[in-house]
């Protein structure tokens, strides 16, 4: 079974794929699986031709982490959330451009993850999880939850569209 780890950066996909990689289960990296497929490349950010990468993507038992995983067939698919205001707060750690920031927190509040991921997936495949107080290894045992049947899906739960209008 392939489980998707999906997200907008900052969201702990990495974080949680080192967790389940630690515990020695089997974890494909979409960032290293995209170089062929790269159409553009400027300050950092890959343009990436989704179609033909997610139609060239060998299925996997296991889990494929990464911000595109919503595009792959996965048998199941986990979407990361966090809250905007604390996202803006981990890609500005993280050195992000000013405006890189504003594009990744508008699309977290804009559920763009869950909706690309409901174009493909039924929604009994999907779970959303918020990462926002929940640590790495938490979410990681929710995930294998989900992955084994043990939690149920669910989307649709989180509305972060109060942090569209901006801070106060």
């Amino acid at each position: 079974m392939m489980v998707g780890i999906a997200g907008t950066p900052g969201t702990g996909k990495t974080a949680v794929g080192d967790v389940l990689a630690r515990r020695g289960r089997r974890v494909v990296r979409v960032a290293e699986t995209i170089a062929p497929f790269v159409l553009a490349e400027e300050d950092g950010v890959r343009e990436v031709d989704e179609e033909a990468w997610a139609a060239a993507f060998v299925p996997v038992d296991g889990y494929v982490e990464g911000g595109l995983a919503q595009f792959l067939p996965c048998d199941r698919l986990v979407i990361l959330r966090c809250r905007p205001d604390v996202l803006r707060e981990r890609l500005e750690m993280r050195g992000y451009a000013p405006a890189k920031v504003a594009e990744n927190v508008e699309a977290e509040a804009l559920d763009v993850v869950l909706f690309e991921a409901l174009e493909l997936h039924p929604p009994e495949h999907l779970l959303e999880l918020e990462t926002t107080a929940r640590s790495p290894n938490e979410t990681a045992d929710l995930v294998e939850a989900f992955a084994d049947g043990r939690l149920p899906p669910s989307h649709g739960i989180f509305d972060f569209s109060g942090f569209l209008a901006g801070p106060p």
